[in-house]
């Protein structure tokens, strides 16, 4: 819990920087995909990897994978009907025995209906989490950012000597 906590308090001073919205965005997606799909399978390690070569902001990834594993329980239903369509598909049954006898494909566990229809809908909703996860980060730091900085109050708390201080600290030991 401790390190869900230093994330979301990570991504909220993100959400404050001045720093692009593009990584938090990708973050956010990553996110997505990790909390769509089943934990322990090939994807997430692929997810992983991309987190860690790329510039893409990992705090957002695992924040949103927090609270889209949730919602993935609820859709389990969804995934099982998309997914058992997909592997039903006639046509594709060669295609899936070639996939099954290679040597890493059934690490996927694409042949389960659910890890298929997670994969699926996941694939297809991705462009518009990050979409929507772009557009609420600039709105955010438009609407709210901007009129919470022209209060009393943080003036008053810019103001202060704790202020400085942690302004100071901040810019030697901070990220």
């Amino acid at each position: 819990m401790t390190l869900i906590l230093k994330q979301f308090f990570s991504f909220i001073k993100l959400l404050h920087s001045d720093t692009g919205f593009i990584s938090l965005s990708l973050g956010c997606v990553c996110g997505f995909i990790l909390g769509m799909t089943p934990t322990l399978s090939l994807q997430s390690l692929l997810v992983f990897l991309l987190l860690f070569v790329f510039r893409i902001q990992i705090g957002a990834a695992l924040l949103t994978a927090f609270f889209f594993k949730f919602v993935a329980f609820l859709l389990d239903p969804a995934f099982d009907s998309v997914g058992q369509w997909a592997l039903d598909i006639p046509s594709m049954q060669s295609l899936y025995t070639s996939l099954y006898n290679m040597p890493l494909v059934p690490f996927t566990r694409f042949n389960n209906s659910i890890v298929m229809g997670s994969a699926i809908i996941t694939i297809l909703l991705s462009p518009f989490v990050y979409l929507l996860s772009a557009f609420l980060i600039k709105k955010y730091r438009e609407s709210i950012v901007e009129k919470f900085k022209e209060t009393k109050l943080f003036k008053a708390w810019k103001a202060t000597s704790l202020y400085q201080w942690y302004y100071k600290y901040d810019q030697f030991f901070g990220n």
